[in-house]
């Protein structure tokens, strides 16, 4: 497959079925989507409706990927709030097996000042948990490494930076947790692009996310407004033997349509 045609789109909460019908009008094969809110809520899902996602997406070489919300805290070990982030989870494995969904993208969730450690095993605990159920249903998770807030913000996110990210990578079996490496998140560390692939390789990628930003916060731009060395990125990642897919997560449809373009042609 040519470079052009792995690079996808995160649709956001555009409903499945129109976000679908402009994929295959601009063939593009890949897409992310959120089920938390607006028409794909995922409490709106019919058996004839989940069956017409499987046939226009069957019928047209697309691939299809749910994007779990990150505000949904991962972490959470509050009495009932935890009950309902289990739920969550189990919830949002079902709907991407009923819907012929590839990979489900999850968070490792957020801490704040002072309870790091109970979060972190919070997070543990309950990803292993999603991971294992996914796992015997055929469904792939993909963790997601987040985004660096401010030293002095009193909350942050987990899995961030390397050292993080390696935590789950180490307790998590390969069979029941692949990574999304997202470029943009990692150009916010001082680890970076390089450092992320240097920890990690390319074996457990099911999905790389783009989108630039200026090194300092966390924002989604167009590639080339910010300063993340895209040449750098395909290099690496091609050149590791990476086959999988990209996802654009920014701009309108038709900065998507340009960019995909613009970075089809970056190794050229």
């Amino acid at each position: 497959m040519l470079l052009k045609d792995r690079i996808g789109v995160d649709v956001g909460k555009t409903r499945l079925e129109d976000a679908i019908k402009w994929a295959i009008d601009n063939q593009f094969f890949f897409l992310d989507f959120n089920a938390d809110t607006g028409s794909n809520h995922m409490e709106t899902w019919t058996p004839d409706r989940a069956r017409e996602i499987r046939t226009m997406c069957e019928s047209n070489g697309i691939s299809i990927g749910l994007h779990t919300l990150s505000a949904v805290n991962v972490a959470e070990f509050s009495p009932y709030v935890s009950r309902a982030a289990d739920e969550y989870m189990r919830a949002s494995v079902n709907l991407a097996n009923q819907l012929g969904c590839l990979w489900t993208v999850v968070h490792a969730g957020y801490h704040f000042t002072s309870d790091v450690k109970e979060r972190k095993k919070a997070s543990l605990d309950r990803l292993i948990q999603t991971c294992k159920f996914a796992a015997d249903t055929g469904q792939r998770i993909l963790l997601e490494n987040l985004n660096f807030e401010p030293d002095k913000a009193e909350v942050h996110y987990l899995a961030h930076t390397v050292e993080e990210t390696q935590e789950y990578l180490d307790a998590i079996p390969v069979e029941h947790l692949g990574w999304a490496f997202t470029a943009n998140h990692a150009h916010l560390v001082p680890d970076g692009v390089d450092g992320f692939i240097d920890a990690f390789g390319t074996d457990r990628i099911g999905e790389v996310r783009l989108a630039d930003n200026r090194g300092d916060y966390e924002i989604h731009l167009i590639p080339g407004e910010g300063t993340l060395d895209f040449m750098n990125l395909f290099r690496r990642l091609e050149e590791a033997g990476y086959k999988g897919h990209y996802t654009m997560a920014y701009g309108s449809d038709i900065e998507r349509i340009q960019s995909r373009n613009v970075l089809a042609q970056i190794l050229s």
